[in-house]
């Protein structure tokens, strides 16, 4: 095997590539949450603040994590899944605010790809 034709080299798998897409859409959703987040202010908004924050983190960097595969990918992926799900809960907490409920939508999305790959072999 050559060195271009070495696994860590293989292209990424279109089960890959969803998943660093929805990694990367719920981290730019939950930028623009927070953003909205800010302007209206309240300790209601301050703990959905907290769970955006970490899931606009760990999305970006679970994604920056199979784009090198890492081989710490798959439990990033299973701990991304985790704090998305924690997130969609907190924008699910103001059900009238359409951006939560569109960030909401892309956690949950983002989290269901992130177990998917958490199962898979990277």
């Amino acid at each position: 095997m050559t060195q271009s034709q070495s696994p860590a080299m293989a292209a990424l798998t279109p089960q890959m590539q969803d998943c660093i897409e929805a990694c990367m859409s719920c981290h730019s959703m939950c930028e623009e949450t927070m953003s909205g987040c800010m302007q209206k202010g309240g300790p209601q908004q301050m703990q959905v603040m907290r769970a955006l924050m970490d899931c606009s983190e760990t999305t970006r960097m679970c994604a920056d994590m199979m784009m090198r595969r890492s081989p710490m990918s798959a439990e990033m992926c299973m701990f991304c899944a985790k704090v998305c799900d924690m997130c969609a809960e907190a924008c699910m907490s103001m059900p009238d605010d359409q951006q939560m409920m569109r960030c909401a939508e892309a956690s949950r999305r983002c989290a269901e790809t992130c177990r998917t790959m958490a199962g898979a072999t990277m």
